[in-house]
């Protein structure tokens, strides 16, 4: 019973380092939310941090300020919902598909 409970946590532990090692791997990778047919991009990385964000020139209209703050807000959204499955893609496969809250 014993060497079966020390063969589980080696697993759990092993699995536990997989998985940080693919959290930490999720860092480097980079996802691009666009909006307005890619006139505003947004680069974020897997741990939801925006990298670089860039806005076409035509776009930028002092009399319609409220459209590119639409367009710059939908690009993010974009962003965000691809690193949502990047990371579901990435660290699923270590949840078997189980949405655990706050592991991520």
């Amino acid at each position: 019973m014993m060497r079966n409970m020390n063969q589980m946590m080696k697993q759990v532990k092993k699995m536990q380092e997989q998985m940080q090692k693919a959290q930490e791997e999720l860092g480097k990778k980079e996802v691009e939310g666009t909006a307005g047919g890619g006139v505003v991009k947004v680069v974020m990385n897997g741990h939801k941090q925006v990298v670089s964000v860039e806005i076409a020139p035509e776009v930028v209209d002092p009399d319609d300020v409220e459209m590119l703050q639409d367009l710059i807000t939908a690009a993010f959204q974009d962003a965000l919902k691809k690193t949502d499955e990047l990371i579901a893609q990435d660290l699923g496969k270590f949840t078997g598909g189980l949405n655990l809250p706050g592991l991520f």
